[in-house]
Formats: C-alpha cells, sequence, structure tokens
C-alpha cells in the first residue's frame, strides 16, 4: 500500500490513521452516520436475493462505523463481515449490533485483512471519501482482489468537487479511471435520502468484477 506524504499534524487530524476516527467516534461527530438504512440498499439487496436464490451472499461492510447496513444485511439473511480499523468504531458497532448478530464484526486494516474465502459483494458506504486520495489506488487494487469475476462493488459514492476531506469528492471520470479496468459499472442512480452532509452529490452505483 502506497503511504501518503510524511505530515506534521497530531494523530486525531489525520484521516488516515484510527486515532482520526477514535475521537469522532467517541465525541459522537459523526455526521456520515444515520439512523436509517437508505432505500437504495434495500432495493439492492432485493433485487440481488431475488437474482442469487440459493447462491452466496457473502458481503464485506468496510469502515463499517457503527454497523447499521451490517446489521440490517444479517437480519436479511447475509453473511456479514462488518470491519473498521477504529476501535471506537468497532465499540460503536458491537452495541448497535447486540447479541443478535450472526456476523463477524472485525477490528482490521482493510488493507491488510484476510478474508478466508472472497466476497460475493461489497458494500460501499462513506469508505472511499474517507480515505486520503493518494491511497485510492489502493482501494481499487484491493476491492478487485476481495470480489471474483461476476462480484459486486455496490453503495453511495461521493461525487463532488471537493478536494478537501473527510469527505473528500471524486469527481465521475475520475472514479471511472479508478475502477474501470477491473470492473464495469452495471447501475447508476441518483439518490435521494442521503444525509445532509452528503445531500445532492451522491449517486447508488453497482461496479461487477471483470
Amino acid at each position: 500500500m502506497s503511504e501518503p506524504a510524511i505530515s506534521t499534524k497530531p494523530a486525531h487530524q489525520r484521516p488516515e490513521l484510527p486515532d482520526f476516527w477514535d475521537k469522532r467516534f467517541r465525541e459522537g461527530t459523526t455526521p456520515w452516520e444515520g439512523s436509517a438504512v437508505a432505500q437504495a440498499l434495500r432495493d439492492f439487496a432485493q433485487t440481488y436475493m431475488a437474482r442469487h436464490a440459493g447462491g452466496q451472499r457473502r458481503v464485506l461492510v468496510p469502515g463499517c462505523g457503527s454497523a447499521r447496513d451490517a446489521g440490517w444485511l444479517d437480519a436479511e439473511g447475509w453473511q456479514v463481515t462488518a470491519l473498521d480499523f477504529s476501535a471506537a468504531a468497532v465499540d460503536a458497532a458491537r452495541a448497535t449490533l447486540g447479541d443478535g448478530f450472526r456476523g463477524q464484526l472485525v477490528c482490521a486494516d482493510f488493507f491488510r485483512f484476510q478474508p478466508p474465502a472472497p466476497f460475493a459483494v461489497v458494500l460501499e458506504r462513506a469508505f472511499l471519501c474517507a480515505l486520503p486520495r493518494a491511497w485510492w489506488p489502493d482501494y481499487a487494487r484491493r476491492m478487485a482482489e476481495l470480489l471474483p469475476g461476476g462480484g459486486v462493488l455496490a453503495g453511495h459514492f461521493f461525487i463532488a468537487e471537493q478536494p478537501k476531506g473527510p469527505p473528500f469528492g471524486i469527481r465521475q471520470a475520475e472514479l471511472d479511471a479508478l475502477l474501470g479496468e477491473a470492473f464495469a459499472l452495471r447501475d447508476d442512480q441518483p439518490v435521494t435520502d442521503s444525509l445532509p452532509v452528503f445531500a445532492g452529490r451522491e449517486r447508488w452505483q453497482v461496479w461487477e468484477r471483470r
């Protein structure tokens, strides 16, 4: 994995480090998290399960935060792995998920995590836009490693002219270049129920592994 330029900022001001996210979860400053499951995810999950009845439903939720989406997917019958490198986020996820969660909750680095088998789906939700731009090529490579041919990267992408972050905005042409070698764009829809921090600048997209 490539490394961002050396920074003189303290750890809690560097989004590439767990300390940054630990501080925000401990303070309850998480505007990228909502209390409801987005309609686009509900629609996708229903369609996917109809098309793959009896098939594999292994899904990874990287940067899971409080893991509300992971908990909902688990309740819908998916085999869920929820992952975050912030210990405070994992604590929040554990509280959200409760004892009834049947999946895996992992505190680990997405770029170094080694799952026992490929996933059918990786869910994107406020993860790419949280990463330093220098890490975006590593994101694309890692997604390609985690998904077999026909697997899908699905979720909300923050399409915006916003170079400073997080959230870091990405132009659609940049996203096409980032993912286009290993993935084909199969669905692209506007998001109508975004959180205020993303409002008017999110697209629900499904990228299929070539």
